[in-house]
């Protein structure tokens, strides 16, 4: 919305947006890890958004029909398969698409990567269309969509003759409390999932989890028999630094594998309720694309490059770019 400059027209929003947040991690050495001021980009390019409606205002993904209607909207947009309510019920999702209808607003669905088995990335760009369509901002929407599938093919065509024996395997991984409670280590991505096509249909390497499902829970002797030459640190449940996979006193039980050992964890940038791709999915395809083969992207620097990025993608100046990145702590 914001990228196409229409965000003035947003009178309620679904999910909570934090409007900073601090990430403390406690560390081996005796001393806290902290990280400040994270935001969700929306928020940072336009603060007013955090006095618009919630339409979730006591529970997460528990939608307020009163809220909605109060908003008076001319049309919800809602997008299915990412933290949207129902995203792993399609009974709910429908009930919940049905009792939007019944309040007599138009409703336009939007079906993200994650809503499909063996997705690629493709209902993206569709999904930008569609939002171009609506606000009569077509071949603002196209050139978005264009750039941002540019930085996806050059990635591709830089590592698409890889051999298959010189592939990496690499395992996103989520760390979270919860996963913790429940006996495991962190969530992941099956062989099914946009996380496995990012990871083997454009930048070529490997999927270390070879089963199959979005979110699983891998326990520490999984972790360990995966063994995977590189691990992405997912945002799903919250910022997390490669520092917490090294020192944190919880994944000590971890230190044997590869990826610890050769200093190849990469955390993706901080982007609140990253349930599934959005329009910043690019910059994690770069840092996974230089966690893989990082011979084939000398010439790109993440933190730099990523500034071309904001400016292209979200139409902004220097500063924002910058501040943009700050608080995405890149």
């Amino acid at each position: 919305m914001i990228s196409l400059g229409v965000q003035d027209n947003i009178v309620a929003v679904g999910t909570t947006i934090t409007p900073n947040n601090k990430v403390e991690i406690p560390s081996v050495k005796g001393e806290n890890i902290t990280y400040e001021n994270g935001q969700n980009t929306m928020l940072y390019l336009d603060p007013s958004i955090k006095d618009t409606i919630r339409l979730t205002p006591q529970q997460y993904n528990v939608i307020s029909f009163e809220a909605l209607a109060s908003s008076d909207p001319d049309v919800i947009i809602l997008r299915v398969g990412d933290c949207s309510v129902g995203w792993d019920n399609r009974d709910t999702m429908n009930k919940t698409i049905n009792t939007m209808e019944s309040l007599g607003i138009p409703v336009i669905v939007l079906y993200s990567p994650t809503y499909y088995s063996n997705s690629d990335l493709s209902t993206i760009r569709e999904e930008i269309k569609i939002i171009g369509q609506i606000f009569g901002k077509q071949e603002k929407a196209l050139e978005l969509a264009d750039y941002i599938q540019s930085t996806e093919k050059m990635i591709s065509d830089r590592t698409r003759d890889i051999p298959e024996t010189d592939k990496p395997s690499v395992l996103y991984l989520g760390l979270s409390p919860n996963a913790r409670k429940a006996g495991g280590s962190g969530h992941s991505w099956g062989i099914d999932t946009p996380e496995s096509y990012t990871i083997e249909g454009i930048v070529h390497a490997k999927n270390a989890y070879r089963d199959t499902g979005t979110a699983k829970i891998l326990n520490a002797e999984q972790v360990l028999a995966i063994d995977p030459d590189v691990i992405l640190l997912a945002t799903s449940w919250g910022y997390h630094p490669a520092r917490e996979l090294y020192e944190a006193p919880y994944y000590q039980n971890l230190n044997e594998l590869s990826a610890i050992k050769n200093k190849k964890v990469y955390s993706m940038p901080w982007t609140p309720s990253n349930c599934a791709r959005r329009l910043e999915y690019p910059i994690d395809l770069m840092i996974t694309a230089k966690a893989c083969y990082p011979e084939k992207f000398q010439d790109i620097k993440v933190h730099e490059w990523v500034l071309d990025f904001y400016k292209q993608a979200y139409n902004v100046d220097d500063e924002t770019a910058r501040g943009l990145r700050s608080v995405q702590w890149l």
